[in-house]
């Protein structure tokens, strides 16, 4: 007869404990008088889950801890749902969250890993770093007693280090070219600010330009503040640039919407099984309701920036241009459990004004064919002569003004605009690939910090910098010495190009992204054709 060992009733506790969870996951989300979920299932149903687990813990060949068993079981549960439903472990609560919060705790400075050394691109104004003296260009060579230059550390590693709760201390030694020795300084970490709004400028005398890259807790914040300086500066049209934006906060996805939309009009409506419909509407204080408005999207574009592109085209507000959008029209809500993870549960579909759901067609427990089909259709989406494929024309809509729209997935833009395939040739393609561009860049301008203090600010370099050529000849030589060839009618076809790019990382390193659109911008497919729409 075999031994019973104690330990054998510890996943029969642990298994007791799931089924409760699961029961107040299901009671926290019904709406009243729904009645309870698990009551209405079979209790074999988990009788075979606390037998399956019983039998892990007694018979498995090796040990498994808990824990482990436990997100896996979590996991492969939410799996079963939608492809966004998901857990998110403890360990990694604040990477997924702070993103989001608009703030987090550190030393405040942007850095790159160059050759296994953290070279510091700039200090952000007021922060801690800038206090205690780091300046651009500062090589960290030593965090607390640990010595990361030249050691192979990981990135996130490094971040980590970093990081730490607000109030405490970090030392850090650093290289600084014309000093003999490290310089040791000690950081006390304090609240550093994250933003949504990457640039905000005037394109003329009459266009504004606001690029997004995410909804976060400031965004609406954020644009509010960018809309009332580009008015101040006589503003009548304006570029919404939501390109690569994978969304955030549903509520700030309203308050963006609400900056454009007059009083009352629908901007997304809300349902669930144990959600009622829920309609947020306008309510007529946004900065920018008069005044033609354009919207720039494509295949990156999801959730909360549909939500706003939605709106927009719904209400005949602007005009989008672009490429087809992700299709997340599902609204998740986040769940935290007393050992510090969570769960996103997708409680609702959204709609935007004229009734259409933007969420693209999955099959519940097939994530990997969902995202698998995403990339079909960006490859196909992506080619002109498939822009007639790409609506469902079984799911025809009627905006305000009665214009046709789509459902089916995604926004479809008013305006398409295929990827450009021939804008750069295979040797530009090469040289993007191998971030040798990037490199050069930045090893240009860490080598040249002294000359560019003539600039003023980001205008007086975007205006007045060339790339001369001289400089075309050093990155060509860079290349070589990164093992790519290219021959001389290759660097002349894609030259405008090159030098965009050149030019606009360079820039970056010193005045931000202020002086990295403005000249990106000028070879930019989609922004130029929302800039000649306008100007027409």
């Amino acid at each position: 007869m075999r031994k019973i060992h104690p330990y054998i009733y510890l996943p029969i506790a642990f298994a007791l404990v799931l089924i409760l969870g699961i029961y107040l996951g299901n009671h926290m989300v019904s709406a009243p008088g729904s009645g309870n979920a698990i009551s209405k299932t079979q209790s074999g149903n988990f009788d075979r889950l606390v037998k399956v687990l019983n039998l892990i813990q007694q018979d498995y060949v090796d040990t498994i801890g808990t824990e482990r068993v436990v997100n896996a079981t979590v996991e492969s549960i939410l799996e079963e749902l939608d492809p966004h439903s998901e857990f998110i472990p403890a360990s990694r609560f604040k990477a997924v969250n702070d993103p989001l919060k608009g703030n987090f705790d550190g030393i405040g400075i942007e850095f790159r890993m160059v050759k296994d050394t953290i070279i510091v691109i700039r200090t952000i104004p007021g922060g801690p770093s800038e206090k205690v003296g780091l300046m651009p260009g500062d090589r960290i060579v030593k965090v607390n007693d640990t010595t990361v230059a030249g050691n192979d550390v990981p990135t996130d590693s490094i971040v980590s280090m970093l990081k730490g709760e607000r109030n405490t201390k970090v030392d850090v030694s650093v290289y600084r070219r014309g000093n003999k020795g490290l310089l040791d300084f000690t950081i006390t970490r304090g609240e550093i600010p994250t933003y949504s709004l990457d640039v905000s400028y005037m394109v003329n005398n009459q266009i504004g330009y606001v690029k997004l890259n995410k909804f976060s807790a400031t965004t609406s914040d954020e644009l509010h503040e960018a809309l009332k300086e580009l008015k101040g500066k006589q503003m009548t049209k304006l570029i919404l640039d939501l390109r690569g934006n994978g969304g955030g906060y549903l509520s700030e996805s309203i308050e963006v919407a609400d900056e454009f939309l007059k009083d009352g009009e629908l901007i997304v409506y809300t349902e669930g099984k144990n959600r009622p419909v829920r309609k947020k509407h306008a309510i007529g204080d946004g900065l920018f309701q008069e005044g033609e408005l354009v919207v720039l999207i494509d295949e990156m574009s999801a959730s909360a920036s549909e939500i706003v592109a939605g709106a927009i085209q719904d209400n005949d507000r602007g005009t989008i241009i672009g490429r087809r959008s992700f299709g997340k029209g599902l609204v998740q809500e986040q769940m935290k459990l007393k050992d510090g993870s969570a769960i996103r549960l997708t409680v609702a579909r959204y709609h935007t004004p004229s009734g259409r759901s933007i969420q693209r067609p999955y099959k519940p427990g097939d994530s990997k064919d969902y995202y698998m089909d995403f990339l079909r259709n960006m490859e196909n989406d992506n080619k002109d002569s498939a822009k007639d494929s790409m609506v469902d024309s079984s799911k025809v809509y009627t905006t305000s003004d009665g214009d046709t729209v789509y459902g089916g997935g995604g926004i479809f833009p008013d305006i398409y605009v295929p990827r450009e395939e021939g804008l750069a040739n295979d040797l530009t393609q090469k040289l993007i690939r191998a971030g040798i561009i990037f490199r050069f860049a930045f090893q240009y301008a860490d080598d040249h910090r002294d000359d560019f203090k003539r600039f003023a600010d980001a205008h007086d370099f975007v205006e007045n910098f060339e790339v001369q050529p001289a400089l075309f000849g050093q990155l060509k030589a860079f290349a070589v010495q990164n093992g790519i060839q290219g021959e001389e009618k290759e660097y002349e076809e894609a030259k405008p190009l090159i030098k965009s790019r050149l030019k606009a990382f360079i820039g970056r390193n010193f005045f931000d992204d202020d002086a990295f659109y403005p000249v990106i911008h000028k070879v930019d497919v989609e922004f130029q054709k929302a800039l000649n729409y306008l100007d027409e």
